[in-house]
């Protein structure tokens, strides 16, 4: 008995990990289906020989550590930066995935409360169940919604054009129910239980039918010429610069040399996220002189720098997004909402501190979280830009950025290099590409050790600088389209979805009986 159970942990772990090639950047997604129906098959199957909850609870565990071990390894990579962190290093390896997988534990745990017997309505319980703590597991504690498995199709731009309707927690719910739907095929109770199976495959055309006209209406919309450039910088500087004390008139020399300012061109340069080592925002105008020689009142400048505020003593440092003209006189900013913990601030910092932890990004302090996020409005020469400002790990939220959808693009500027050359900068830029499809705007991510891109209200990458490499694209205009629907009501389409699937599980229960 202790032997079979030890081979079926091995195999609910390895069945997890299997999954994650679906992923950026493998997007090997048909693995879902066999992972996916595989693992509601052993819950389905444990539940007609018994009903240990402990047991259940410890399935779907198994499952979720597998997966998330597999896909979020190089989350321990930031550690390596601080020696006096390394320590740290295994057992973040371990307990980050450990933590993420109760939620899938308490997918297993909670389809056994439903007392799964008929296999139509039992399969729609399982999607919803799943659904809706994935939901919850990118919202509570700061949230944290990375590797849902919506993002398998983040190659197939013509399905999730579906976003824009659905949303990325409504598309999720969907894709849990294609990916388990072969297991009908199995456990059906008639044949015509493969109906529904039949259904979500017939609902893949249909979605890609409604992303093929989506995009041929998107390509025949008129393109609106700026009287500026947008250029988004994407550099390659080591985050050494951070501990070497590298001399911060050097980057900024070298990042001017990389945008490359013509005198005769009107341009706002986007910079990355804290890109200017010991800096803060008010002290950048010392630096004035670098900037003489090549900008001129032609040009604006964005860039992440940290800024500081005082009151009555007691000093605020906030990681900002800070827009300056071109004698660097401070035009506007914008203080980041959600913060990284740990990396940007450290949770229990009073208790945590006494045994010698810290945040990641500084060496004084935990950041703390501005207090609203704005549309931004940039005035240039008669020129008028709405900015959406989302720094670095902001782009990974649904449904929580915007109210107000009365802005131009979306400006996301990033550093990377925490996560070296593993897969975790490429499962960060893909959120740009669903974040672009659901708002119905052009994110434009500027990046260090990243990607940096101008991405289309299709998903599309128009331009973009290739991960590990430095450069320059522009963007001179762009097509406007109207508010997706997605856009105007949020995640609250995500809740008329589970009233459907609610609807549909007593349906089947009803024609059942």
């Amino acid at each position: 008995m202790n032997k079979k159970l030890f081979i079926e942990s091995i195999f609910l772990i390895l069945l997890g990990a299997i999954t994650s090639l679906s992923l950026p950047p493998f997007n090997y997604l048909i693995i879902n289906f066999f992972t996916f129906s595989s693992f509601f098959i052993i819950l389905f199957r444990k539940f007609s020989q018994h009903n240990d909850k402990k047991l259940f609870f410890i399935c779907g565990w198994l499952f979720g550590f597998g997966y998330f071990l597999s896909s979020l390894y190089w989350i321990s990579i930031a550690l390596t930066f601080d020696q006096n962190l390394k320590f740290l290093i295994p057992i973040t390896i371990i307990l980050i995935p450990a933590f993420l997988a109760l939620f899938y534990g308490l997918v297993s745990f909670f389809f056994l409360l439903t007392k799964p017997k008929k296999i139509i309505s039992s399969f729609l319980t399982f999607s919803l169940i799943f659904g809706i703590l994935e939901f919850i597991r990118g919202s509570i504690l700061t949230g944290f919604p990375w590797n849902l498995i919506a993002y398998s199709f983040s190659n197939q731009l013509e399905l999730l054009s579906i976003t824009s309707l659905l949303g990325t927690y409504g598309f999720n719910l969907f894709c849990i129910s294609l990916f388990t739907s072969p297991a009908i095929l199995i456990l059906r109770d008639k044949n015509k239980d493969i109906g529904i199976s039949i259904f979500f495959l017939i609902a893949v055309f249909i979605f890609y039918i409604y992303g093929n006209s989506y995009k041929e209406k998107f390509d025949k919309t008129l393109k609106k010429n700026f009287d500026y450039k947008i250029r988004v910088i994407g550099s390659n500087i080591s985050l050494d610069r951070f501990y070497e004390n590298i001399d911060t008139g050097s980057v900024i020399q070298d990042l001017i040399k990389l945008s490359n300012p013509n005198a005769k061109d009107k341009t706002i340069f986007i910079w990355p996220e804290g890109i200017i080592p010991n800096i803060s925002q008010d002290d950048l105008i010392q630096y004035s002189s670098l900037f003489d020689m090549k900008f001129n009142k032609n040009h604006l400048l964005v860039v992440g720098t940290n800024s500081i505020s005082e009151t009555e003593g007691v000093k605020k440092y906030y990681n900002s997004l800070t827009i300056y003209d071109y004698k660097l006189n401070i035009l506007n900013s914008y203080n980041k909402v959600n913060l990284v913990p740990f990396g940007e601030f450290l949770p229990f910092e009073n208790i945590l501190k006494g045994i010698g932890l810290r945040s990641l990004t500084n060496n004084y302090q935990s950041f703390s979280s501005g207090d609203r996020r704005n549309v931004i409005q940039i005035n240039h020469q008669d020129s008028l830009l709405k900015i959406l400002p989302l720094i670095c790990y902001e782009i990974i939220y649904s449904g929580r950025l915007f109210k107000n959808s009365d802005f131009d693009l979306i400006i996301n500027i990033s550093e990377d290099g925490w996560f070296g050359q593993s897969i975790g900068p490429k499962q960060h830029f893909v959120h740009s590409i669903f974040r672009a499809l659901e708002s119905g705007k052009y994110v434009v991510r500027s990046s260090n050790n990243g990607i940096a891109a101008i991405i289309n209200p299709l998903g599309q990458i128009e331009k973009n600088i290739n991960f590990g490499q430095s450069g320059y694209v522009d963007l001179e205009g762009s097509k406007i389209i109207q508010p997706t629907i997605f856009s105007k009501f949020g995640n609250k389409i995500f809740l008329i979805l589970i009233l459907l699937y609610i609807f549909l599980i007593f349906s089947f229960n009803r024609f059942k009986k």
